[in-house]
């Protein structure tokens, strides 16, 4: 495995390694040691296996309290995956990224507590799992608009499939102020 940063300070896409051959493809999904040499060090407590069809959007959700970090992966299909900074002062906020996770790359997205998740699914179904490292709390649950055009994340679709509660999910600058979470840039040692 490899991780390559990203525009956005603490999130992170891990790059397995991938042994194919003519019987299909084996690689490792989760090993605790090489994350922590990438500075991925969490406790994961509760994993998530999501299948949806093609067009719907799940998202852009988060936890308040401590927050919640997840490791995302894309087992089955395709999705663009959307990671947006919720971390006051940090001097990417409000802004996001998006990835293609799929089952041919097999990459996963590391999003650290303070980051807003959601996906797209671009292929006929896809199932995302993740891991997640607080358990799910709907008292801390929130999420924000996809179509926030604060945010203006460019989705590949015009009229996604959302639950009701994204449908009406506000926009971000709504719930700014509730936001917990705080950038902390990691120190260089002396």
């Amino acid at each position: 495995m490899r991780c390559e940063s990203t525009r956005l300070p603490g999130l992170c896409v891990i790059k397995p390694r991938v042994f194919r051959d003519e019987r299909g493809f084996f690689n490792e999904t989760f090993r605790a040691n090489v994350l922590s040499d990438f500075g991925i060090i969490s406790e994961w407590v509760q994993d998530n296996h999501s299948r949806s069809q093609e067009g719907v959007l799940r998202g852009i959700h988060f936890q308040l309290g401590a927050g919640q970090a997840k490791l995302v992966r894309c087992a089955r299909g395709a999705v663009l995956d959307v990671a947006v900074d919720l971390r006051r002062r940090s001097p990417t906020y409000g802004q996001w990224e998006a990835f293609r996770l799929d089952d041919e790359n097999l990459m996963m997205l590391y999003l650290p507590a303070g980051f807003g998740h959601a996906f797209l699914v671009l292929s006929p179904t896809a199932d995302v799992v993740y891991k997640c490292s607080s358990y799910y709390d709907p008292e801390l649950e929130r999420v924000i608009a996809h179509d926030d055009p604060d945010l203006a994340i460019e989705w590949p679709v015009d009229d996604p499939i959302l639950s009701e509660r994204d449908r009406a999910a506000p926009r971000l600058r709504e719930i700014a102020a509730e936001l917990p979470f705080v950038f902390e840039p990691e120190v260089e040692p002396a």
